[in-house]
């Protein structure tokens, strides 16, 4: 059966369950009124209540199935608007009260009682809405245990509504089981962690509403309960108060932890373990002997991050396999199993070497629920497959999903130059295996930089071995925010390369957090150095571009100073802010070498960013080009475009040096503000 088809059985049997709940109920008080005999079975508004609760839990449930993607503001938005659209009825029915107090109409039983049922099937639709929405959010990184105490859980509070049925002693004890089940399931809340500063600030507003929202519904029941005692329909229902209880505790919980958690983000620990298996990665080439190795650090890099119940690699030609708490027969028949799911497509588009990053789905075996296929890819070829298995459903979230993928490529990249590096070794054709790393190289540097309406980038870059050391970069925080950052590792050739591509790991994992500078350089310190040996270092200069309120933050860690052109007084000065390179101090005191600093922008300001090749380049008599002769050339082009100062910049460069080749890799950065 279809989800789609399953809201519409699920909808349509709640809408009429409700009705004939309404029916039963009027008839039952037209006869308790005039002291005659209904004729219904005194149980029958109580099943129909549960088939009511049923229904709209399955309605709702598929419906978040079916926005599978929705995002976690989303689903927060959707318990809002169900909430405000009840709200808005149930006040709707309120005001008449209001128009129509004291009349014979609003004094009526039959009225009295159809106005409080259709409060409490509005309470009832919120309840659960919220109810199963809750679900999803408890359940975002699920694993056996806490599936097996949600299970339980929604059990117990569901079949609750059987205690309607019958007059039971201490029947409040059974309230204080589910209430403390609801307690023990209330505080798996990872999905705070995967919330930005600005998703956390609408949660908080959202989160704020539902409250509003439930204490409305709890008062309306309370009023109708004291005013009129003869409705005693579920009034003190065991599963209405029990899921009252969980739902306004869960928004509370979720409140306290989202406001304690705005300071700093709690994800920062998986963000930066996920930034050292991406290290581990980087690194393999060189300090692992053999392809296997690379594979053996893919794998479990790759179970610990998605927390994996099983996994293997296989690779193409091969009859090698590399497994992960499964047999080498179990594997092969979760391959046949996955050709009758809906990742068959993708999984035959693997297996005819068709490009992409990896996919996440669903197994129908027994054992495990869930799978995600990663290609390894090495020089555009697939070489092999990752697979990741989970006993849940929908073990792999997007972010899980994504993250593997850069494993995975990561470790192509590292295949890939581990087998150059052997084979310059091994044979006299050094020079062109360093080509391939440069390609590699090359795919690690941005084609273009982000710009917006506010500033306009230029950059240039040139090796002096076929693989250098400079890196530079972008990010796009949020609409009116951007990363920039310009580094240099020291020395040259491969072994630079390889800790660039550590770099822009670090980098691409820290920028989006929305860190300052400083903390962006402490975080980045602690992630770089334990990939550096004790002689090797890493500059850099990281700026944040804040295009609303016209700033750039930024803090320098031994890095060549950046050169800055005001328009206004048409004269450019570098800023000379103190800072040490990534890796020479290795702990926490490297934060007291960090000074940040913020400047304002006007259109026509001029900021450029370089390594020190420029700067240090060498004529044939032994002089270097100098920061004194840069800063002329940027005071002398600085009404012309960032490409056509790059341009000059660098024309002027090579007739310094009289077109000899430079002895170190330089780049060039030219931001123009407008």
């Amino acid at each position: 059966m279809s989800r789609k088809l399953t809201v519409q059985i699920a909808l349509g049997l709640s809408v009429l369950a409700w009705l004939s709940l309404s029916v039963i109920d009027l008839s039952n008080q037209f006869s308790a009124s005039n002291n005659l005999d209904s004729g219904f079975f005194g149980w029958l508004p109580n099943f129909l209540f549960l088939i009511y609760a049923l229904s709209l839990f399955t309605f709702y449930k598929a419906r978040v199935d079916i926005a599978d993607r929705l995002n976690l503001i989303d689903l927060l938005w959707k318990i809002f608007v169900t909430g405000m659209l009840t709200t808005v009825v149930s006040l709707a029915i309120r005001s008449l009260d209001f128009v129509l107090g004291g009349t014979q109409l609003m004094k009526n039983v039959l009225v009295v009682d159809f106005l409080f049922l259709i409060n409490l099937g509005l309470l009832a639709a919120f309840i659960i809405a919220t109810l199963v929405v809750w679900k999803r959010l408890i359940l975002y990184q699920k694993n056996k245990r806490l599936l097996l105490t949600w299970s339980i859980f929604e059990y117990v509070l569901f079949g609750s509504i059987f205690l309607d049925f019958i007059e039971i002693p201490f029947i409040e004890y059974f309230l204080m089981v589910i209430v403390a089940l609801g307690l023990v399931v209330s505080v798996n809340m990872k999905w705070v962690a995967y919330l930005s500063f600005k998703q956390k600030w609408k949660s908080i507003l959202l989160l704020l509403l539902i409250l509003l929202y439930l204490v409305y519904f709890y008062i309306n029941l309370s009023t109708y309960r004291e005013l009129y005692p003869y409705l005693s329909l579920l009034t003190n229902s065991i599963f209405i108060r029990a899921a009252f209880i969980f739902t306004a505790t869960y928004a509370i919980f979720s409140l306290l932890v989202i406001l304690f958690n705005l300071p700093t983000t709690s994800a920062f620990e998986q963000k930066l373990n996920e930034v050292l298996n991406f290290q581990r990665l980087s690194q393999s080439i060189q300090t692992e002997s053999s392809e296997d190795q690379i594979f053996d650090i893919l794998l479990d890099s790759a179970v610990r991050t998605v927390e994996a119940d099983a996994a293997w690699i296989e690779l193409k030609g091969s009859d090698k396999h590399f497994l992960y708490e499964i047999t080498y027969e179990d594997s092969r028949q979760v391959k046949a199993t996955i050709s009758e799911t809906d990742l068959s497509l993708n999984y035959k588009s693997f297996e005819a070497g068709k490009k992409s990053s990896g996919v996440a789905g669903k197994l129908k075996g027994a054992l495990y629920k869930s799978v995600a296929i990663f290609p390894i890819w090495v020089n555009e070829l697939q070489e092999g497959s990752l697979y990741l298995l989970k006993e849940v459903r929908d073990g792999f979230t997007r972010e899980l999903v994504e993250i593997t993928g850069t494993f995975a490529n990561q470790a192509g990249i590292s295949i890939a130059n581990f087998r150059m590096l052997s084979e310059a070794i091994s044979t006299e054709r050094y020079k062109e295996e360093l080509k391939i790393a440069k390609q590699v190289q090359t795919k690690l540097l941005p084609l273009e930089l982000d710009t917006n309406e506010d500033f306009d980038i230029s950059t240039f870059t040139v090796a002096a071995d076929e693989v250098g050391g400079d890196y530079y970069d972008s990010f796009k925080i949020n609409n009116s925010q951007t990363a920039l950052i310009i580094g240099d590792v020291s020395g040259k050739g491969t072994s630079a390369a390889f800790h660039m591509a550590q770099m822009k790991g670090v980098f691409l994992a820290l920028a989006q957090m929305e860190l300052s500078p400083s903390q962006f350089l402490e975080r980045a310190n602690l992630a770089i150095s334990s990939g550096l040996d004790k002689t090797s270092f890493v500059t850099i200069s990281y700026f944040v571009i804040d295009s609303k309120g016209k700033t750039v933050e930024f803090a320098r860690a031994g890095h060549a100073p950046s050169l800055y052109f005001r328009k206004k007084e048409n004269k450019a000065e570098y800023f000379k802010n103190k800072g040490l390179g990534l890796g020479i101090i290795r702990g926490d005191k490297y934060s007291n070498y960090i000074q940040q600093s913020t400047f304002k922008y006007e259109p026509g300001d001029i900021l450029v960013l370089y390594t020190d090749g420029i700067t240090e380049a060498k004529n044939k008599n032994n002089d270097e080009y100098g920061y004194e002769r840069l800063l002329e050339m940027v005071e002398k082009n600085a009404e012309l475009s960032p490409e056509k100062i790059k341009e000059k910049i660098i024309e002027d460069l090579y007739k310094f040096c009289n077109n000899n080749p430079l002895q170190d890799d330089y780049s060039l950065v030219v931001i123009k503000f407008k």
